[in-house]
């Protein structure tokens, strides 16, 4: 299952929609780390989250693992994590970029006296979750990605041998820092296909961006991916609202050369 977790970290660009979390929660959920449970201030996913302006256009992603823990160990440990480790440290490189699309027809009662008319910035899904994936598992292992044309909130990752692994966003929330921090937490469930028996589990991921006043890097971020265990895992209530392995990452953005 080192696949599986391989592709939680796709999550950190596949973003949609969200309404405000409440004040200062998702602050304090970084600040907390690694004493979570399951958010229960976010809403269902609709549509595409709207990026601020200062992320518009393409940067060189550097991606550093720089914590992990299994909260619940030794008794439920979630496969891969004990190679994941080797990870630690390691910087990732791989390239990304936001795009201006017309706001998708959604509700719009979160966000007064907007313009509907007006370009807003998303992310590039389909580019930049390719990227990231190839940057982790390499060219070959991981074939395409596809966005659902009729929701951003569902995604298909095509594997060399006859693999998918299946994304759907079903939650989120964003906040903004009087430090002028860009907070987004997404939650998510993702299905492996392809092996003898189909893996599911349920996955968060909250992370904070931050503009710099220096080039290089531009942007900085920092990001929690918090583990879940799906209903139909044998140790699902052991857990409760425990996450079964979190995951803290550095990212830095650069300018293309």
């Amino acid at each position: 299952m080192q696949v599986i977790w391989s592709f939680c970290l796709s999550v950190i660009l596949i973003l949609g929609w969200s309404n405000n979390a409440i004040a200062g929660e998702l602050s304090a959920r970084l600040a907390n780390f690694p004493q979570w449970e399951k958010l229960t201030s976010v809403q269902p996913a609709k549509g595409d989250l709207v990026y601020p302006e200062w992320m518009a256009g393409t940067w060189q992603v550097t991606s550093t693992l720089v914590d992990l823990a299994a909260p619940l160990a030794p008794d439920i440990v979630t496969p891969g994590f004990a190679g994941n480790r080797r990870q630690l440290n390691q910087p990732v490189s791989f390239t990304v970029r936001f795009v201006k699309e017309k706001l998708p027809n959604v509700s719009l009662k979160i966000i007064p006296k907007i313009d509907t008319n007006s370009p807003f910035l998303v992310a590039d899904r389909a580019f930049n979750s390719l990227n990231l994936a190839r940057a982790y598992l390499g060219n070959e292992a991981v074939l395409s990605v596809k966005i659902d044309p009729d929701s951003p909130n569902r995604q298909i990752t095509f594997l060399r041998g006859e693999r998918q692994l299946v994304s759907i966003v079903t939650a989120r929330a964003t906040e903004t820092t009087s430090e002028g921090k860009y907070i987004t937490t997404e939650v998510f469930q993702q299905l492996f296909k392809g092996g003898s028996v189909p893996y599911l589990n349920s996955v968060e991921s909250t992370t904070a961006y931050h503009k710099l006043s220096t080039l290089s890097p531009a942007i900085e971020a920092d990001q929690v991916t918090a583990v879940y265990l799906s209903p139909q895992d044998p140790d699902y209530f052991t857990a409760g609202s425990r996450p079964v392995a979190l995951y803290r990452y550095r990212l830095e953005f650069f300018p293309p050369n």
